[in-house]
């Protein structure tokens, strides 16, 4: 039995032609992105799927539920309801065949079928670095993270990332901070907030002309095995992946994977050797990862045509007008010096043990005024109970 054809459902609610057949062959059960792929190949088109029927469906190999539904139009149906729903909550389908579907993506191996797309789509297809990394990053963690996506943001470079907790967060604040454009990949529907904490963030990704895209159906709810799916998404749309602080069994490190795989540049941050989350880039660095310290270590790789396409914005650098960096700033005064070298940029300390360690150099009011004025430039971060690290 042949489905109806395509041609025959009103023309408002087919969105571009071939929209539809691509948004129902994601739909179809038991049909994932490589299979579907190569099903739209054996058919000389993905029209072509559409016209077999259940016979011809089942000779290339489908599974019974997934021919059926091919072949009565029920995954056409299943379509044009989420056709309309992402209409209504004015989300974008960007569909593999769309000029709007970024080049990068479409080279991977298995890139998906379509993409749901929330903000500015022209946002998804401009260059950009992803930035990945643990879920539990240590103060040194967040603050590379937070900077160098300011840093590179604020030269036009857009940041990816997963809008998860911890270092992402961090990537896409430091984006957000410089008012530069970044995408969130979410492992759920682009339409449910995962983590609901960073809700506000997400409407200021898209309130600065960044985007929130997903694979997943409209009301996927946050299931595990999502988010290694989508991290080939946040690898493949990347020119390179930025690895901040991630542990020996980590989702950055399929990340990261992926990103060799897709043949992407990959780049590390270098961490503490005694802490857990250094493992993932201190590895890759050894791997031959290219070592970051700086915006500029990422921004010298980008292939020269990009580096000429981005116009560098002043102003919009990350706080105190200093860019991320491993290295101790000059320009501290003798007291902020000693401080300074106390400090730790991967663990807290109580303003007790630093009077204590300082106290027969310093004063404890001349300990308090050099941490306000190191406070005031950005180089030191106060965490709740008077605990203080370095900001670098």
């Amino acid at each position: 039995m042949h489905n109806a054809a395509v041609s025959e459902f009103p023309a408002s609610t087919l969105g571009r032609p071939n929209q539809i057949s691509w948004l129902a062959l994601t739909l179809t059960p038991g049909l994932g992105p490589t299979r579907a792929k190569r099903l739209v190949e054996f058919f000389g088109g993905v029209e072509g799927v559409f016209r077999a029927s259940l016979t011809e469906l089942e000779a290339a190999g489908l599974p019974a539920g997934a021919a059926q539904s091919l072949a009565t139009g029920r995954s056409i149906e299943l379509a044009q309801d989420e056709l309309g729903k992402a209409a209504n909550a004015g989300i974008k389908i960007v569909s593999l065949d769309d000029p709007e579907y970024p080049s990068e993506l479409r080279q991977i191996y298995d890139p998906p079928l379509l993409l749901y797309v929330r903000g500015n789509v022209a946002a998804i297809s401009q260059p950009g670095i992803a930035m990945v990394g643990t879920r539990h990053p240590t103060p040194y963690g967040m603050g590379m993270a937070e900077r160098l996506a300011c840093d590179l943001a604020a030269r036009g470079v857009v940041i990816f990332s997963g809008l998860a907790r911890g270092v992402d967060t961090f990537a896409h604040r430091g984006a957000v901070s410089a008012k530069g454009k970044t995408v969130a990949v979410f492992g759920t529907g682009v339409d449910v907030m995962y983590p609901k904490e960073n809700s506000r963030l997400a409407d200021q990704i898209l309130s600065f002309g960044g985007a929130l895209i997903s694979e997943f159906p409209l009301g996927t709810f946050a299931a595990p095995q999502n988010f290694p799916i989508r991290n080939r998404i946040i690898s493949g749309i990347s020119l390179g992946v930025l690895v901040v602080e991630a542990a020996e069994y980590s989702g950055t490190r399929i990340t990261a994977r992926c990103a060799l795989e897709q043949n992407r540049e990959v780049f590390a941050v270098p961490g503490n050797v005694t802490n857990k989350n250094s493992w993932g880039p201190n590895t890759l660095i050894k791997q031959g990862a290219k070592l970051v310290a700086t915006w500029e270590d990422v921004w010298e790789e980008l292939p020269g045509n990009v580096r000429l396409a981005l116009t560098p914005e002043t102003g919009a650098e990350s706080p105190g007008g200093q860019t991320a960096s491993l290295f101790e700033e000059p320009s501290l005064s003798p007291h902020e010096k000693k401080i300074y070298r106390v400090l730790k940029a991967d663990e807290a300390q109580h303003l007790d043990e630093i009077i204590e360690k300082l106290e027969p150099e310093l004063s404890s009011s001349e300990i308090f005024a050099a941490l306000f004025e190191l406070e005031l430039a950005g180089k030191v971060k106060q965490l709740p109970g008077k605990n203080f690290v370095r900001s670098f």
